[in-house]
């Protein structure tokens, strides 16, 4: 009998701990690495699911519980800073009429389900564990851990994120670069009649909106010029974007009184980055933030990572060979879809950037997600 083939992921986020779970789904045998301990279970404010994301999680077999955890919306809303509605539109479902157009739910609830998703198909997880050599030939790779152990894989899968050591130790010499945005996001309880994101455009910062992530919940971000992170006193971060959220009325005046601490507000720059030409070298292959990343202004980064992992299994389990082909095909079918989605992300905060007054944000915001509703 055939052994099955071998596969280690590096990084558990949402594209490595999707690849895994649809991997192991079909037979192969997997290793999942992740450098933090705790598998960033607790990291993060809030996330924005739209359909094509949802359609994954479906795939994966998750959709049911993100969305009794989360909050589903069907629309977005363009107010003033004042909290005057401007423009109200219909958000497209991009994962089909079947599936939720939006759902908003806390980041570490998300990535629990998807770490019991994983334990759940019996894959090897290694946490606290780093992959320090790679050295590949025509069959594989074998692979030294931070641990003093060592593997050999069929296949390695290059998931460890915007910073991705892995890239770089390919020989892929992409790396990411500031927008000039950074982004302030916290949690805070939800006020009464809040039932989807509204976004306000101009006033104290460029871009000031919210996302409920549960009955109770949201989390609420303000998007200003970048800074450099040595200038902010961690201690003063909560001082800092409530001086920001200040500046914005409707349900602003109730948000803003929760921004208290510190520990609970992140400070983020917007980043851009798309790897041309491949997304492998040999048989190491980059997935999600590894391979692009963009601003969060069309909410598409976990979404983009997600169909990444699903377009990959779906090609490593058609039973076709293990090859450049396959690798380069993987790469062709993500690269215009993705190459979009960053364009589109990165115009829409130069526009703010711009102080371009007749910019065609809902158009364009319109397109991409219409593209969108494509499959993978």
């Amino acid at each position: 009998m055939t052994p099955p083939r071998t596969v280690l992921v590096i990084g558990g986020g949402a594209a490595g701990n999707a690849v895994t779970v649809l991997l192991r789904r079909a037979g192969v045998a997997v290793d999942l690495i992740e450098a933090k301990p705790d598998w960033n279970a607790t990291t993060g404010s809030g996330i924005t699911l739209q359909g094509n994301a949802l359609r994954v999680l479906r795939e994966l077999g998750v959709q049911d519980r993100v969305e009794s955890s989360g909050q589903a919306f069907g629309s977005l809303g363009v107010i003033a800073p004042d909290g005057t509605v401007l423009h109200e539109a219909e958000d497209i479902r991009t994962g089909g009429d079947d599936l939720p157009a939006t759902v908003g739910m806390q980041r570490p609830r998300l990535q629990q389900i998807l770490i019991d998703a994983v334990r759940a198909v019996g894959a090897e997880v290694r946490l606290g564990t780093t992959a320090e050599i790679l050295d590949q030939d025509a069959e594989g790779v074998s692979v030294r851990f931070s641990d003093g152990t060592s593997g050999r894989y069929d296949l390695v899968i290059a998931a460890d994120g915007l910073n991705s050591t892995t890239r770089a130790a390919i020989g892929i010499t992409a790396k990411p670069e500031p927008t000039g945005m950074a982004i302030w996001r916290t949690t805070a309880p939800r006020p009464a009649g809040l039932v989807r994101t509204d976004l306000a455009y101009g006033g104290p910062a460029y871009i000031a909106g919210y996302c409920p992530t549960s009955e109770h919940t949201l989390y609420a971000y303000v998007v200003e010029a970048y800074r450099d992170r040595a200038s902010i006193d961690p201690a003063d971060h909560a001082d800092e974007m409530r001086r920001l959220a200040q500046g914005y009325g409707g349900h602003w005046t109730e948000i803003t009184p929760h921004i208290t601490d510190p520990a609970k507000v992140n400070y983020t720059w917007f980043d851009r980055l798309l790897v041309e030409g491949s997304w492998h070298r040999g048989r190491v292959v980059l997935v999600g933030d590894a391979a692009h990343c963009c601003p969060p202004t069309l909410a598409q980064g976990a979404a983009m990572s997600l169909e990444d992992a699903s377009v990959l299994a779906e090609l490593l389990t058609a039973g076709a060979d293990w090859d450049e082909e396959l690798l380069q095909r993987y790469y062709e079918r993500r690269i215009p879809r993705v190459r979009a989605v960053v364009e589109a992300s990165v115009q829409l905060g130069q526009w703010q950037l711009d102080g371009v007054r007749d910019a065609d944000v809902p158009g364009l915001i319109g397109r991409t997600m219409t593209m969108l509703k494509e499959l993978p």
